[in-house]
């Protein structure tokens, strides 16, 4: 059966958005549909306008994944620098050959992210007077600089930039509108399913009067990991992984493999988080397949695209036991709240072959391209080693026949040995970019061979995804 058809037969009783519906809630376990994440201010957050953001109760087909226009009439943040007083602005990048394509290094010893960043969440907002970037990602601190009771040091943060290279971040929470810096952190009820780690996936601007927002609203799909360990033999990889990742320190021959799912939250000026629970009694949006489906293990890295009226597609993935490799899925919805998996998406020559991806497939980043309409897939690809890279797929609907645009990996650890990101690449994020030559910027976590982290940026010459080359300046 088409996975169109099987998207629609169950979804029959979804009722679309409209903009007289009011706030419904699903039968839930927990007596709240929203939590707060820092407290929420006293004063009002307004978003600007948005003039083509997806919207579930609309016919606008136009998809906006890496690029929105907005108005400068509202309480939105200037870019040109952050009112903290703990803000700190990241160096520039050197172009040395070992940290080539470095745009944003760990934040200070005593920060929110001084152990740890990744998972980049990259969005270029336009006007006529300016342009501005925002980055939401994840950040983890140091073990003995945690005061709080709560063991979790992972967070989510924003950082804002004038053009997408040189950012401004904070070493603390937000403190207004108008500040970056963690602006989510892991859930604190027991049952929770975020309370290990969260790391942001998507940033979607959506507008649903079932929210109660009277203008456009920040939705966040996020992975949320849980204390739950799953036991399973990694014997027969010839490496070991651990879920959630970790890449700093000392690794130890155990790697934890811990249950996460995909979660939501909404904010308004994207600093401050309202979380939506989903139909799963620990508030994810949904649950893990049963024990012979292919992700029965955990879901992670659920990336949202808008298509079209009533039609939001989930790419996520998981690792499927029974054939030992990491595996892309998706699910669809109609509100962008309740999901109707789809099954695995299968691309071509992802079949073990000794490439760089011959273990599989995770970290899916899609893009709907404004020139033609098609769908791009970069995602991260795991080889025989263990060793991560970044390549590319495309498709003409973004439901199936995915084929891949070269066999090669189109952005792969260098081989300088004192490099960054010369231990592996990967949770890309596409920004498409205006003007004739249909430019792309990938965004990406890098790993340096001590374990330690940054997000670095690549760019395709012109429309050649084939080639996409480290920032080393702007002369690219």
């Amino acid at each position: 059966m088409e996975a169109a058809s099987i998207a629609t037969s169950a979804t029959k009783g979804v009722n679309l958005l409209s903009p007289n519906s009011t706030l419904t809630t699903q039968k839930l376990t927990k007596p709240k549909l929203l939590k707060f994440n820092p407290k929420p201010r006293n004063n009002a957050l307004f978003l600007p306008r948005c003039s083509t953001k997806p919207d579930t109760n609309t016919d606008n087909v136009e998809d906006q994944d890496s690029t929105f226009d907005i108005g400068l009439d509202s309480e939105q943040p200037k870019s040109s620098k952050p009112n903290s007083s703990d803000q700190i602005s990241s160096p520039s990048p050197p172009s040395s050959s070992s940290s080539g394509g470095l745009v944003f290094d760990l934040g200070t010893g005593n920060s929110w992210d001084g152990a740890e960043v990744g998972s980049p969440v990259v969005k270029r907002f336009l006007s006529d007077e300016e342009e501005r970037w925002y980055m939401w990602y994840h950040g983890r601190s140091k073990p003995n600089n945690n005061n709080d009771s709560n063991p979790c040091l992972d967070s989510i943060g924003l950082a804002v930039s004038s053009n997408g290279v040189h950012w401004e971040r904070g070493v603390g929470p937000v403190q207004s509108s108008r500040d970056v810096g963690s602006v989510m952190s892991c859930g604190k009820d027991w049952w929770a399913f975020d309370t290990l780690s969260i790391r942001p996936s998507e940033v979607v601007i959506m507008s649903s009067s079932k929210v109660r927002a009277s203008s456009a609203v920040y939705w966040m799909y996020y992975t949320g990991f849980s204390s739950e360990e799953v036991e399973i033999s990694q014997d027969s990889l010839g490496y070991s992984f651990e879920n959630p990742e970790r890449f700093f320190g000392e690794f130890e021959d155990k790697k934890e493999i811990h249950k996460s799912l995909p979660g939501l939250a909404i904010s308004q000026d994207g600093r401050y988080w309202a979380r939506i629970e989903g139909e799963h009694h620990s508030g994810a949006l949904f649950d893990v397949g049963s024990e012979k489906e292919w992700d029965s293990l955990f879901i992670a890295s659920p990336q949202v695209v808008f298509h079209g009226n009533g039609d939001l597609r989930m790419y996520y993935h998981s690792f499927e036991v029974g054939n030992g490799e990491f595996c892309i899925g998706m699910a669809r919805s109609r509100d962008g709240i309740r999901w109707v998996k789809l099954g695995k998406i299968i691309i071509s020559g992802e079949k073990k072959n000794g490439g760089f991806d011959e273990v599989g497939v995770l970290n899916p980043n899609v893009v709907r391209s404004r020139k033609d309409g098609k769908y791009l897939m970069a995602y991260e690809g795991v080889n025989g080693k263990g060793e991560r890279s970044i390549g590319l797929a495309v498709s003409q609907d973004g439901l199936k026949e995915w084929k891949k645009v070269k066999d090669e990996a189109v952005l792969k650890a260098p081989e300088a040995k004192n490099g960054w990101d010369n231990r592996g690449v990967g949770s890309p994020c596409l920004v498409q970019m205006d003007g004739e030559e249909d430019e792309w910027r990938m965004y990406y976590r890098g790993v340096g061979s001590e374990g330690s982290t940054g997000i670095g940026m690549a760019a395709s010459h012109g429309s050649d995804f084939g080639r996409f080359r480290r920032w080393t300046g702007f002369h690219m």
